[in-house]
Formats: structure tokens, sequence, C-alpha cells
């Protein structure tokens, strides 16, 4: 997309399965712990938020949010709660499911 500042991913390791965020299709069938319940997922992907704090050489996991809990930083839904018909997610398999990355239009 053109950026130019360090860009790091968790897409090449287990860090989004370790957090619960994304799921093997195992775990979508069978069901997979997501937000401190186990259920089935309509994707292999959720949304998860969590924050580390490094101290001295040590890595500390200080907070994770799922589901509704991330809202804040998704301006998306800040601006989709202001209109008549709101977030508008009645009839999707998830609440996300209207959600298209740059590159996935037809």
């Amino acid at each position: 997309m053109g950026w130019d500042f360090p860009w790091y991913s968790s897409g090449q390791g287990t860090f989004n399965i370790d957090f619960h965020v994304s799921f093997t299709p195992e775990q979508r069938e069978h069901g997979a712990e997501y937000n401190y319940r186990t259920k089935n997922h309509p994707s292999d992907e959720a949304c998860g938020l969590s924050v580390f704090a490094a101290h001295e050489g040590d890595l500390f996991h200080t907070y994770s949010s799922y589901e509704r809990g991330t809202d804040a930083i998704n301006s998306c839904y800040q601006l989709l709660d202001l209109v008549p018909k709101g977030r508008d997610e009645q009839g999707f398999s998830w609440s996300m499911e209207w959600l298209r990355r740059h590159d996935a239009y037809d």
C-alpha cells in the first residue's frame, strides 16, 4: 500500500491462534475459545485487541478485548452508529460480514 513505516505481522506464527483470534479449520468446525467462551466461528479470524508492556527485558500481556470491546478503536463503527440504520448487521452470519479489504472487492 506504499506505507513507509515498519510493519510487523503475526501472520507467519501462531500468535493469533495462541491469543484466540484466528482459528484452524478444526476449531471452526468443532468450536474454539473466543472472548472467554467456546463457540463455532464462521470466519477464520475474529476481532481482538491485545496490549503488551516491556520492562527490563520482560514482556507483559496487560490487556485483551474482543468483539464489541474493540468498538472504540474501530472508526467505521463510530460513524455507522450515527446514521439512521446504524450498523444494520441483522441477517449477517457474523457482525463484520460487510467488511471488505481494499483488494477484496469484485
